[in-house]
């Protein structure tokens, strides 16, 4: 084969290549009540995961009382207490520590959203977020992010 022949078969490759790639896309542009619907169930999983696992979490740290979270900022959960402490000379002092773990609601970027936020002793030792497109959302990597996030949380707290 020559070169002009090798030339069009790779054009061709390409040309393939790249209509293959909007066809996958367009099968991945869901529409917009597919995507809420999609959205409502991972914000369903993800929610009741996050208040089986801060749950197991404050059974290993009494003090924490566990609230419920819903509406504008999203749906999920937190945990926290409030320690006094007094000193050698006699001061006292009070520390806050807080976990709250959440799904954000639907926007207009079409993304499954959970962000965390962890405070130990007045302290802000985390403020993440982890979000992907729907479409290409999978709820084990969203489980394992809310566990790693915990397990984080508990090992600094219990190294306070």
């Amino acid at each position: 084969m020559d070169f002009e022949q090798e030339l069009k078969k790779a054009i061709d490759r390409g040309e393939e290549r790249s209509s293959q790639r909007k066809g996958d896309q367009q099968q991945k542009k869901l529409s917009r009540e597919e995507l809420k619907n999609r959205h409502n169930e991972y914000r369903l999983n993800l929610s009741d995961h996050i208040e089986k696992s801060l749950k197991k979490l404050i059974e290993h740290f009494p003090g924490f009382e566990y609230e419920t979270l819903y509406g504008d900022r999203g749906w999920g959960g937190a945990i926290a207490r409030d320690d006094i402490t007094r000193s050698a000379a006699g001061k006292s002092g009070s520390f806050f520590s807080r976990l709250e773990l959440t799904v954000r609601p639907l926007n207009e970027f079409n993304v499954v959203n959970i962000s965390g936020k962890g405070t130990i002793q007045n302290k802000e030792i985390f403020n993440w977020n982890h979000f992907k497109d729907i479409p290409e959302t999978d709820g084990d990597e969203f489980t394992k992010k809310i566990d790693t996030w915990i397990l984080q949380y508990a090992e600094q707290f219990a190294a306070r």
